[in-house]
């Protein structure tokens, strides 16, 4: 009976405690749990720590790479500016030039002949004055004709004694400031000196090339420098004035290290 008493007691004991729940107690809540438990725990892999990191550091330092990119634009447009003022005013000194190089005509060559005639006219020149001269070894002779309004065209006819020598012709727009006719003769060295300052550089390392280009925009070449049989026959010819300018007539003996060469010469005006 005892023991009968007791398993009693036990589940009236159980059934109490089955009915009670939380709220029967003041002060104590309850707390339900999520459904589904986590399936591991937190991650605690440093490296992408570091690199979360590092990707928002560079991320901080391209915003201030792009705050001071558009603070120094407007340098750089100015200076873009300036380079396009530059460029602007190569562009307009270069159009300058190529207008100025177009509104030049083009000149014909000159007409020129030869004759076998050399004794009757060295003969005849060595009675005129300052028709026979001699061309020294190294130098250049350059004779400068002006033109004027009488006379139509000019004429020229020379030759020399034993060797040839060069010859070409060149024509100056520049405006005629003297009717005299003059002659300047100079070493290779000063000559394209002059040249340099007037005509530009002259080619004188061989005559037989002729002469290069010249890059002065008023002068103009009419015949290039060439070494002429001159003292085989009379070298001769006439070019018309195509305006108002001066000839320049060169006896070239620049190529000559040894020889001297005698010139027999006249220039002359021609209706």
């Amino acid at each position: 009976m005892t023991a009968m008493a007791s398993l009693e007691a036990t589940s009236e004991l159980q059934s109490r405690l089955s009915s009670l729940s939380f709220s029967s107690f003041p002060g104590v809540t309850s707390h339900h749990c999520d459904s589904e438990p986590p399936g591991s725990l937190q991650n605690t892999n440093l490296t992408e720590s570091f690199t979360q990191s590092s990707n928002q550091a560079s991320m901080n330092e391209t915003k201030e790479d792009l705050a001071k990119g558009n603070e120094e634009a407007p340098a750089e447009l100015a200076l873009g500016e300036r380079g396009e003022e530059n460029n602007s005013a190569g562009t307009c000194q270069l159009s300058a030039e190529i207008k100025e190089a177009a509104q030049m005509p083009t000149l014909p060559p000159p007409t020129t002949w030869t004759s076998a005639a050399v004794k009757e006219l060295k003969a005849k020149l060595r009675t005129e004055k300052d028709s026979v001269v001699t061309v020294y070894r190294g130098d250049i002779m350059t004779v400068h004709v002006p033109t004027v309004p009488e006379a139509k065209k000019v004429c020229w006819e020379f030759a020399t004694d034993g060797f040839d020598i060069g010859f070409g012709i060149y024509f100056d727009w520049t405006p005629v400031t003297s009717r005299s006719i003059t002659v300047h003769i100079s070493e290779s060295s000063d000559d394209e000196d002059e040249e340099e300052e007037l005509e530009g550089p002259l080619g004188n390392d061989d005559v037989e090339r002729g002469s290069k280009s010249q890059t002065n925009s008023n002068l103009a070449e009419i015949l290039p420098v060439y070494r002429q049989d001159s003292h085989l026959s009379v070298q001769g010819g006439s070019h018309d004035f195509p305006g108002e300018g001066t000839y320049l007539l060169k006896f070239d003996n620049s190529y000559s290290l040894w020889r001297n060469k005698t010139l027999y010469y006249r220039v002359y005006y021609s209706a």
